[in-house]
């Protein structure tokens, strides 16, 4: 089992920054995906970015050159940092982490971008 605890949401204006953070605890030996997903009101679930344990990115095509995925391996932490903010990004992003025994969520947190 993973559990999986995020950090980092809030309110930010058009063009500013925020950095997300998603720890990884439990019982197990390696987590070779992690990744981030997003959900804005009356949207479905997206993809935002995923690391492979070796460092392999994939990202979304509406968020690349803004966002920058990272995860520190020793510390089971996966990183987003979100520049270049929009009014669009806003939505409640989701960190996720696949190993074979199965895929795992984290609860949420909150990214507003408003003036």
């Amino acid at each position: 089992q993973v559990q999986l605890e995020e950090s980092g949401g809030g309110l930010v204006q058009p063009g500013g920054s925020l950095r997300l953070s998603c720890a990884a605890s439990g019982s197990f030996s390696s987590i070779p995906i992690m990744g981030w997903y997003r959900q804005a009101p009356g949207k479905q679930r997206e993809l935002v970015a995923q690391i492979t344990s070796s460092g392999i990115t994939n990202y979304a095509n509406s968020v690349k050159g803004r966002f920058t995925i990272s995860r520190d391996n020793a510390k089971h932490t996966v990183f987003l940092q979100l520049n270049s903010l929009k009014p669009e990004d806003t939505a409640v992003y989701y960190c996720n982490a696949w190993n074979p025994q199965g895929a795992y969520w984290g609860q949420g947190t909150q990214v507003t971008v408003s003036s």
